[in-house]
């Protein structure tokens, strides 16, 4: 397990440095003045150019990106044009909203995901395997944004049941910061009512998210368990009177959540980088939400440490799935 760990941690070095590179090169190749925006419209081509000499964008883009690393590997991620701040404490901020998010998502996803492709496996060419099916893609067809739109629309316009935006209502004080996750936050200071409150927040930007993951999830479990299913050790589980249920849910599932849990692990990248739309729209002030303000200004700061940042998130959720692959089947530990 520790071998496994090890090889995965040494992997994310290489990966998130070609990351780094692919974004920085692609953010200097917009045909968009971060010093021209920043220095407004009234500013004169000297004062752009003074401007663009201090933010360094006169010098090649390899001088450039050698600087940012050296810069990153320090720990600054240098100051946004957008909010005038340093980007450290802007994702200190963020992240954590956006990982509540992604949390309550994949949650979600997974309670409704697992049991449906359970059941469309048992019922397989029947009408609850259709009916299912026709579910999924549905869930993987609609577009999210529309879906976002749609979800307001209905249950906040219309029937008033569900907050239109943000984690929790105007001037309500948020929690003392501990985890920065409201939800975490609001328990860990006794106060249950403002639990269930961000929770009630929570409901419409996580089940637009999980409508997609959930067909993925249950596609992906279906095909498992039919294969499982045709195993000879259930045949023989099956011939010496076990109940079709223990089979099933006990030794069935079990040898199947490998691709399932694989997939959770791909879709909680997803659930981070895919939420750029979502947040903006729920007015949700996570890395999504930021991203969008960076790149609709050419904020470059932002925009990169916003990337690397998801990329290491999504290293160590994938790091993190490896390990729990290596639980429910321990020849993937073997073969680290």
């Amino acid at each position: 397990m520790a071998r496994l760990i090890l090889r995965r941690l040494l992997l994310m070095v290489p990966v998130l440095f070609g990351l780094l590179l692919l974004v920085f090169v692609l953010t200097r190749l917009v045909p968009a003045d971060p010093a021209a925006m920043l220095a407004g419209e009234q500013a004169t081509g000297a004062q752009i150019a003074e401007l663009r000499t201090r933010l360094g964008l006169d010098r090649s883009i390899a001088v450039q990106f050698w600087f940012y690393v050296k810069q990153v590997a320090q720990g600054d991620f240098g100051a946004s044009l957008y909010t005038q701040r340093p980007v450290v404490l802007d994702l200190m901020e963020r992240v954590p909203a956006t990982i509540e998010l992604a949390f309550a998502t994949m949650l979600v996803s997974i309670a409704l995901g697992v049991p449906l492709g359970t059941i469309a496996a048992v019922n397989r060419n029947g009408l609850v395997d259709q009916a299912i099916r026709i579910m999924t893609i549905a869930g993987l067809a609609v577009a999210s944004f529309w879906m976002a739109l749609m979800l307001q629309l209905v249950f906040s316009m219309w029937l008033d049941l569900l907050p239109l935006r943000g984690r929790i209502a105007t001037g309500l004080r948020p929690p003392p910061v501990v985890t920065g996750i409201f939800t975490i936050d609001y328990l860990l200071a006794g106060d249950l009512r403002m639990v269930g409150h961000a929770l009630w927040h929570l409901v419409l930007p996580a089940t637009t998210l999980a409508l997609p993951a959930t067909a993925t999830i249950a596609r992906f479990t279906r095909s498992s368990v039919i294969e499982t299913l045709q195993k000879d050790f259930v045949a023989w589980e099956r011939s010496v009177g076990y109940p079709g249920r223990v089979i099933l849910w006990r030794y069935v599932l079990r040898n199947s959540l490998s691709a399932t849990v694989t997939q959770v692990g791909l879709l909680f990248g997803v659930f981070l980088s895919g939420s750029i739309v979502v947040e903006a729209i729920f007015g949700w002030p996570g890395l999504g939400d930021y991203l969008f303000n960076a790149i609709l200004i050419s904020d470059y700061q932002p925009v990169l440490a916003t990337t690397l940042t998801i990329g290491v998130i999504y290293a160590l959720v994938n790091i993190a799935v490896d390990i729990a692959q290596a639980l429910i089947d321990p020849r993937v530990a073997e073969q680290g």
